[in-house]
């Protein structure tokens, strides 16, 4: 087990590189949500390479009802990614918080716009003007300056399906299926997670990133429905597995959330062994207060191949919320020792 007590990287990496400046390794980021917008916040300072892979399964909110509505991905967390990825300048702030706005019902009257979020329908009409998802989310980058590439796990809407332990009053147990991302997310623990459709097509962009990347990192995010989706695509894990990247899995600050009720940090990584026995990972990164037992954690990342890396990586306020150059500063560790 390793502890990070290097300084924090000094000269954030800018969207257009300069002649003779390093561009940084080549980084694959998977995830959804806030989890992969904090990865993606602190990688943009350590290089230029970079694309992040996202979770389409969302069904909640605006995502959810753009894609029943029209049949689409769901764009939520796509332009989250995006987001996290824009510009550093006036231009990029501007466009990421037109992206980021989301209509607020009136207080008299509702609306067909109400609780939508300007960057889902922007991104919604660049795909269907060019009909071509990656190409619409580069042109969507390109409004945002954003530093590196966004791209959708799957080309079709994904649907997470999950068994939840229900105890009657009268003490009896049984298995109850919960489908959608929305309810997986609050159900509590869930016993088994499966991906619908079972056998769908992975984006060939994010397994050509995966192949040539130097690093892929996993999490953080909602484990079963954020972290976990990335191996349950078939093609997407037989690219996780064979791609010749060292991988990196950055753990959740708090552990023991809706999705996880009474998982430790060990039993995130034991999650993941069973669902991926053949997924191995070379560096387990975690914030020293997440991980109570340190020995139980080492032995499960020992079952994944992995050295433990502990580093302080959350806000100085104790919020369950990485900070983007603490955690900088751990994945600059990760990659120069490497």
């Amino acid at each position: 087990m390793a502890m990070l007590t290097g300084p924090l990287p000094l000269v954030p990496v800018s969207g257009g590189t300069a002649a003779g400046q390093e561009k940084g390794p080549n980084v694959v980021a998977l995830g959804g949500g806030h989890g992969l917008s904090a990865s993606l916040s602190a990688l943009r300072l350590l290089t230029s390479e970079l694309t992040a892979i996202v979770t389409v399964a969302d069904d909640g909110g605006s995502s959810g009802r753009l894609r029943e509505e029209y049949g689409v991905l769901p764009p939520g967390d796509l332009r989250m990614a995006l987001s996290a990825l824009c510009d550093d300048t006036d231009w990029g702030r501007t466009w990421r918080d037109v992206m980021q706005h989301r209509f607020k019902p009136a207080k008299d009257r509702g609306g067909s716009l109400d609780e939508h979020a300007m960057g889902n329908l922007l991104i919604v009409t660049l795909w269907e003007l060019l009909g071509d998802t990656v190409a619409g989310l580069t042109w969507a980058g390109a409004l945002l300056g954003a530093r590196g590439q966004v791209l959708p796990m799957s080309t079709v809407p994904l649907t997470i399906e999950g068994d939840v332990r229900i105890t009657a009053p009268d003490g009896a147990t049984a298995l109850h299926t919960v489908r959608g991302q929305a309810r997986c997310a609050v159900a509590g623990h869930l016993e088994q997670v499966r991906l619908l459709p079972e056998e769908a097509p992975a984006c060939v962009e994010a397994l050509t990133a995966i192949e040539l990347a130097d690093w892929v990192i996993l999490g953080p995010g909602s484990w079963y429905t954020s972290v976990l989706p990335h191996l349950l695509l078939p093609e997407m894990r037989t690219a996780l597995c064979n791609t010749a990247a060292k991988r990196c899995l950055t753990m959740n600050l708090a552990t023991d959330t809706k999705e996880t009720t009474g998982m430790s940090a060990a039993d995130h990584l034991h999650a993941l062994r069973r669902y991926a026995p053949e997924f191995s990972v070379d560096v387990v990164l975690a914030d020293p207060a997440s991980v109570p037992d340190r020995q139980e954690f080492e032995k499960a990342a020992g079952m994944i191949g992995a050295e433990v890396v502990l580093g302080k990586v959350g806000a100085s306020d104790r919020r369950p919320v990485h900070d983007p150059l603490r955690l900088a500063a751990a994945y600059h560790d990760i990659f120069g020792n490497s």
